[in-house]
């Protein structure tokens, strides 16, 4: 399956301002990038490099002025469904491998220790592995209300919890959260999720935040914003938190004036190629700055 995903971003700046991008979608061997573009406006230098998460960034100064930042890819991914285990187990700590070990632990947005005592009164008695993390699921996309507009770039997870509401990565943060505070191994997860085989929402389209949970030696996808399992997934980073996958850090206060994001199938054109119309029907200009970022 073919996913055609991108983003446009417009910035207006009293000075120049250094930034580091996270747009780009990771290359593994579950996705690929088949074609990619950038369009600079006016023309600026990208220097490419990759993060201490193994994620793509581009590091850049913005212009004083106006600055538009464009994206446009096309992604190879498999087409099937986020795969479900039920079985699959926790390790305990001692077991796990060294490099995850460290997604146990708290982080800027996700205070694991704050809501510790939360998180083993909720679900320390249920079934260790995947019925404990689907639990968790569970338990904040049915008492975490979604809308816009209700928390900002220093909202935690329990800043989240105790307001009862937020957006698609303050869903992920209070997971997260809740796994590592039960010794389950979580990481943040940022991307585009085109809305195939479900009915179209009615916010506009936007990136996309998710989590994934360490059960049987592997990483799985869980989603609690969406809280069933998706097709077309394009993972862009991973890390602890929203702090290491932002998809724009700037070093000064450039005024986000416009930002588009768009995700869909790449449908072919009557000539087989893929074509610009079927790939953006979903695309939306979204007039403000956005709290998902």
């Amino acid at each position: 399956m073919q996913i055609r995903v991108g983003c446009e971003f417009r910035y207006e700046a009293t000075w120049p301002t250094p930034a580091t991008m996270q747009v780009q979608p990771h290359q593994d061997a579950e996705q690929r990038i088949l074609h990619e573009a950038w369009q600079l406006t006016p023309p600026l230098a990208l220097h490419a490099f990759t993060d201490l998460y193994g994620n793509s960034c581009q590091r850049m100064v913005i212009p004083s002025g106006s600055q538009v930042l464009h994206y446009d890819a096309t992604i190879e991914v498999s087409g099937l469904v986020d795969e479900v285990a039920p079985d699959a187990v926790e390790l305990p700590v001692e077991a796990l491998p060294d490099e995850v070990l460290h997604y146990t632990l708290p982080s800027r947005f996700c205070l694991s220790d704050v809501l510790s005592d939360m998180a083993w009164q909720l679900f320390g008695a249920i079934e260790p592995g995947w019925a404990r993390v689907q639990a968790v699921c569970d338990w904040v996309h049915g008492n975490i209300r979604f809308q816009y507009g209700t928390s900002n770039s220093l909202t935690t997870a329990a800043d989240v919890c105790a307001a009862g509401v937020g957006v698609c990565r303050d869903f992920a943060h209070l997971a997260v959260t809740f796994c590592r505070a039960l010794n389950i191994p979580a990481r943040y997860v940022f991307g585009y999720l085109p809305d195939i085989g479900v009915p179209p929402p009615d916010a506009p389209m936007d990136f996309c935040a998710w989590m994934e949970v360490y059960l049987s030696g592997r990483w799985w996808t869980f989603d609690p914003r969406n809280n069933e399992p998706r097709i077309g997934r394009v993972l862009v980073g991973r890390g602890r938190d929203a702090l290491d996958v932002a998809m724009v850090t700037t070093y000064g206060s450039p005024r986000l004036a416009q930002m588009t994001v768009w995700a869909d199938e790449a449908l072919p054109d009557h000539d087989g190629a893929v074509g610009d119309e079927g790939a953006r029907m979903t695309a939306r200009v979204i007039p403000t700055i956005h709290e998902d970022e």
